[in-house]
């Protein structure tokens, strides 16, 4: 009882409109900064190296490297609505559902293996034969 509860009361808040994130993927996500008075986007691409909590508390963080060599991690709240968008630029084929180690990690030791993934093409809808008929029709009955 509790649990139907739960997922009626937090329905509202679940964002659908985000591609599905998976661990080890280079991603690109664009946060709304409020500075002052004023609202940006900041985009920040790294590394997902994990994600955690379920429905509206979902969470991923992400790590890149930023200058010198010093990394950088940031956590996001999935359903947030300062998120605007995330772009996944690259699959990476991990073993882990964490992946710490590369904090260990710099340079190309730090590199995860792309995993290449098969795009579904969508169906086109084709013109239905009646429309190509009548189509046919009208340019025979102009000239």
């Amino acid at each position: 009882m509790s649990d139907e509860l739960l997922r009626l009361v937090e329905q509202p808040h679940l964002r659908h409109d985000l591609p599905e994130v998976q661990i080890g993927d280079i991603v690109r996500v664009h946060y709304r900064i409020v500075e002052g008075n004023r609202e940006r986007v900041q985009p920040f691409q790294g590394t997902v190296i994990r994600i955690s909590g379920g429905g509206v508390n979902r969470m991923m963080t992400v790590r890149r490297i930023a200058s010198h060599g010093i990394g950088v991690e940031r956590t996001f709240p999935l359903n947030s609505p300062r998120i605007e968008k995330i772009e996944i630029l690259r699959h990476s084929r991990v073993r882990r559902a964490r992946l710490y180690y590369l904090r260990e990690r710099t340079g190309k030791k730090a590199r995860l293996k792309q995993r290449y993934v098969k795009k579904v093409a969508t169906p086109q809808p084709e013109a239905r034969p009646a429309q190509a008929e009548e189509v046919e029709q009208e340019a025979v009955s102009e000239a």
